[in-house]
């Protein structure tokens, strides 16, 4: 059964909560700290994303969200802690063991304050502080990509919840919230998904993933057609906003894995695939020649 689809789940397996989150907390730069307070920090961020139910929505045991929450520590100094927030959403492709990224991003502006036993409450109107505001605005946000992914544009709830979640926090004085504070900020991330120049980008996540890559398990040729096709989406929002953060997205989610897609793809194919990735990642010649070359790459 695929995650964020309930049909014929045993209710009596039902699970309010929507993910299975793999969290860790890297503090190897930090000196002359008790380094129980990160421990403690690693076990409340886990105990958030994992026990909060962010949604109505309702998930059997077996479809919950699979998503990585790797926090690297530079700074701690007064209860304050600054970093960078690696996270990853993955979901399973239907009928095959297969699982593959459908978000890959490291978030550079991560600053909160926490001191060792501060407990994260969860908050639905108003989150109650910086930390709780970027897991709540990143649990709807993977929500919102995973529901498109099953079907056209369903993630819509929680993309205007996660809006929300920026507007609340423009005002807070925190950094990584604000409009054209930077490219790569949150409100850019969430931008790259809702923008109207970029919004094919959702397109994309429904047509690659539902109608490609499941559809591949039982007709290859099919469903690659599609995800052929979907790649238009990254070339027009290329086009049409060549910095967005919406590219670097898709090429650390997606770059590896069309390698491997168009591996037993015809020629024509895969030259028309290289020629289109090769105009929008011009540094990426090595990976992106795997998928024209795929024999003489192994």
């Amino acid at each position: 059964m695929l995650a964020g689809m309930c049909v014929g789940i045993d209710v009596g397996h039902m699970s309010a909560q929507e993910f299975r989150a793999n969290v860790e907390v890297n503090a190897q730069k930090i000196e002359g700290t008790n380094k129980e307070v990160f421990e403690t920090l690693k076990e409340s961020i886990t105990n958030y994303m994992n026990e909060t139910k962010f949604s109505d929505a309702t998930f059997g045991n077996n479809e919950r969200l699979e998503c990585t929450v790797y926090l690297t520590i530079s700074e701690y100094n007064d209860d304050r802690v600054k970093g960078d927030l690696q996270l990853q959403l993955i979901r399973p492709v239907y009928n095959s063991t297969y699982t593959t990224t459908l978000f890959n991003f490291k978030d550079t502006r991560v600053e909160f304050d926490y001191r060792q036993g501060d407990p994260l409450n969860y908050n639905s109107t108003m989150p109650e502080n910086n930390l709780t505001a970027i897991l709540d605005f990143y649990a709807n946000l993977f929500l919102a990509i995973d529901f498109d992914s099953f079907s056209p544009r369903g993630g819509e709830r929680f993309y205007e919840r996660a809006q929300s979640i920026v507007q609340q926090q423009q005002s807070s004085g925190e950094i990584g919230w604000r409009t054209f504070e930077d490219t790569k900020n949150r409100a850019a991330v969430l931008g790259s998904y809702t923008d109207g120049n970029m919004s094919g980008m959702r397109d994309l996540l429904y047509n690659y993933h539902r109608k490609g890559l499941d559809e591949m398990v039982t007709s290859p040729d099919k469903g690659r057609a599609v995800i052929t096709e979907s790649l238009q989406n990254v070339t027009k929002v290329y086009e049409n906003a060549p910095m967005s953060v919406a590219l670097s997205i898709f090429r650390d989610s997606k770059l590896d894995e069309l390698v491997n897609v168009y591996s037993k793809a015809p020629e024509t194919e895969r030259k028309s695939v290289y020629d289109q990735l090769r105009q929008i990642y011009p540094t990426e010649s090595s990976r992106l020649e795997k998928i024209r070359n795929p024999e003489e790459n192994k």
